[in-house]
Formats: structure tokens, C-alpha cells, sequence
């Protein structure tokens, strides 16, 4: 896909072994989250323990949380150094890690800004994330207008993804009056696609629709796909992402399109190790009768996959939104646990 199409592949872990693995098959951008980092610290405690250590002697003060983000900060500034080839070669546009903000600042615009500006300064190549919230939205206009990339995440819908292309051309069409740079900036829209099939396959459960399951493994296909073609009618200057893997047609059924693909380690492996043919099927359309049958049965995918479905203010609402806030935040307080274990060893266990 890297060699013969204009899709582009991100690396979803700041891991370097698996960053290393994504750029020696032709990726071009890493993405991190806080269930990323806690896994990823989990799987290599080993090999992080002396520095945790080292910052909480380092830091006397500082706060479980405190230190948890701080090697947030590193890990992401560690990684942007691997992508910085690609950088210069794409000339900002690609090459970037995205590092998120913290999710528990998601109704909070002035410090998700805050957060934003202080995260860009890590190192050239960043590209932040902010959760197209309610709040979010302002937030992405606000730290584009002051030339930060941003990636926006916790974002499911074909509204959510509107909000946030106007939010940036905004932001965009400041910076030129002022005759400020954009040309390198390189700003990207997420769909969490598995996430929005998680969604509706919990509420097929709760409110016991019956369907063809194979049907909703299509939901966030079907999302991205219009999306991407409103993008194009529009001309906005934000790519589309796709991320939140849970089979091959988040990938597949996407390659050809100027998107961004971010599957995990774990998927790029196995994409590769696969059969499926490397063909642009982004233009192919979803069976209409799998769109119907979900928007039939749906509410929440007919809402997810037509522009005026939500409001500005029913963004926080959405099902796939609370779910992915929940876990986000959750892991804040994993990653602070598994800190806590180093500042107040468990005397249980030592």
C-alpha cells in the first residue's frame, strides 16, 4: 500500500520496536493515547523502571500524575526523533507523533489550548491530539490559529468530523490573513471506526436488535467513506485517519484514498502476513441495503453518518464518545497506579 498508493501508514504505539517495524514497511507517523502508554509501560516495565525511578527522585514534589505525564512527554519527544527523516522528507505534512492531551481536560477549551501550545514545543514534528468534544472543537480552532498540527481524536461521526474541518479551516484561514505560515502544518481528522461498530454491536445487545452481524462490522466503513467524499466536495484541508482496528476493512476497504491509516502493531503484522489484495477500494461504495438495514435499525448510525445528526452540543453525549472518554481517562489512573507502585512500593508484595 505505502509503495504503490497515496494512503499513508502511522504507526499506533510510540513503542520504538514497533515504530521501527511500521517505518521499515513505509510508515510515516506514529500516534499515541493514554491506553497506549500504559500498555506500552506495561509490556516494557522492565526497561522503564530505572527512569521512573530516576524522575521521582528527580522531582520530590511531583505527584504521581505529574510524573506519569512527564514520561508521556518522553516517550513522545523519543519517538518524534525516529520520524524526523520522514518529516523533513514530507515537509511537515507527514512525519509528526501525535501525543494527546489529557482527556480528563475534555470541557475545558482554554486548557486543552494551554496543553496543546506546551506539547508542540516537545519537538518540531508534533501533532497534538484534542478530542472533538463540545469544548474540543474550539479548542482545535484556537491552537491551529497558533500553528500547532492537530489530530483530532475521540471522534466517530460524520458531524463531529465536519465540526473539526471547519474548526481548523478557520484556524487555517486566520493564519493567512495574518500572512503566518501554514504550509507545513499538516492537520488530520481521526475516526475511531472500530469504536463506533463497538458502539452500535452494545446497543444491538442492549435494545436487542436483530441483524446480520456482518453488517456492523461495516458502520465505520460506511462513515468514513462519506465523510471522505464530502471532504472532497468541500476541499478541506484536513486529512481523515482511520484508527481503532477490529478487521481488515478498516484498512483495506479505505487504501487509495490521501487518508492516513494507524492500525497497531499487532494488525500491521497481520495485514501483511495476509492474502488481501492491495487495490483503491475507497470510491467502492457500501452496499446500500447494509447502509439502510443500519440506519433503519440504528439511531444512532443514521445520527453518526448524516452531517446535521448531532449538534455541537450532543458531541459529548454520543454513546462511542462517553465509552472512549471513560477508557482514556481510566487509563490516567492506571498510568498513575503503576507510578505509585515505584513512589510507595506496596509493602504487601516487597
Amino acid at each position: 500500500m505505502t509503495d504503490t498508493t497515496s494512503t499513508c501508514l502511522w504507526n499506533d504505539s510510540a513503542s520504538i520496536p514497533e515504530l521501527t517495524y511500521a517505518l521499515d514497511h513505509g510508515a510515516v507517523g506514529g500516534t499515541c493515547n493514554p491506553v497506549i502508554v500504559y500498555g506500552m509501560l506495561k509490556k516494557e516495565l522492565a526497561s522503564w523502571k530505572d527512569r521512573i525511578r530516576a524522575l521521582v527522585d528527580k522531582y520530590p514534589t511531583a505527584t504521581e500524575d505529574q510524573i506519569g505525564w512527564r514520561i508521556v512527554r518522553e516517550i513522545s519527544a523519543e519517538s518524534s526523533r525516529v520520524l524526523m527523516p520522514a518529516f523533513e522528507k514530507h515537509r511537515g505534512r507527514n512525519g509528526r507523533l501525535s501525543i494527546q492531551t489529557d482527556p480528563r481536560l475534555y470541557r475545558n477549551t482554554q486548557a486543552m489550548v494551554d496543553q496543546a501550545l506546551e506539547f508542540d514545543k516537545l519537538a518540531p514534528n508534533m501533532i497534538v491530539k484534542i478530542p472533538a468534544t463540545t469544548d474540543g472543537i474550539s479548542a482545535m480552532e484556537q491552537a491551529t490559529y497558533q500553528g500547532v498540527s492537530i489530530n483530532a481524536t475521540v471522534c466517530f461521526t460524520l458531524p463531529q468530523c465536519v465540526a473539526v474541518a471547519e474548526a481548523i479551516e478557520r484556524g487555517l484561514r486566520k493564519r493567512e490573513r495574518e500572512g503566518k505560515e501554514i504550509a507545513a502544518m499538516g492537520p488530520v481528522c481521526t475516526i475511531m471506526v472500530g469504536r463506533l461498530d463497538d458502539w452500535l454491536k452494545v446497543v444491538a445487545e442492549k435494545q436487542s436488535i436483530t441483524i446480520d452481524p456482518g453488517y456492523l462490522e461495516w458502520a465505520g466503513v460506511a462513515v468514513f467513506k462519506r465523510t471522505y467524499q464530502l471532504f472532497r466536495e468541500r476541499g478541506y484541508r484536513v486529512r481523515l485517519l482511520s484508527a481503532a482496528f477490529r478487521n481488515h476493512m478498516h484498512w483495506s476497504e479505505l487504501i487509495g484514498g490521501d487518508v492516513v491509516i494507524s492500525p497497531p502493531h499487532a494488525w500491521q503484522v497481520r495485514f501483511n502476513a495476509s492474502d488481501i489484495e492491495v487495490r483503491p477500494r475507497i470510491d467502492d461504495s457500501v452496499n446500500p441495503k447494509i447502509v439502510d438495514e443500519l440506519s433503519k435499525r440504528f439511531k444512532d448510525f443514521y445520527r453518526a453518518s448524516t452531517e446535521n445528526g448531532l449538534s455541537l452540543q450532543e458531541f459529548n453525549s454520543f454513546g462511542a464518545t462517553r465509552r472512549t472518554l471513560r477508557q482514556f481517562i481510566k487509563a490516567c489512573y492506571d498510568l498513575n497506579a503503576l507510578v505509585l507502585d515505584t513512589l510507595i512500593p506496596n509493602p504487601d508484595e516487597v
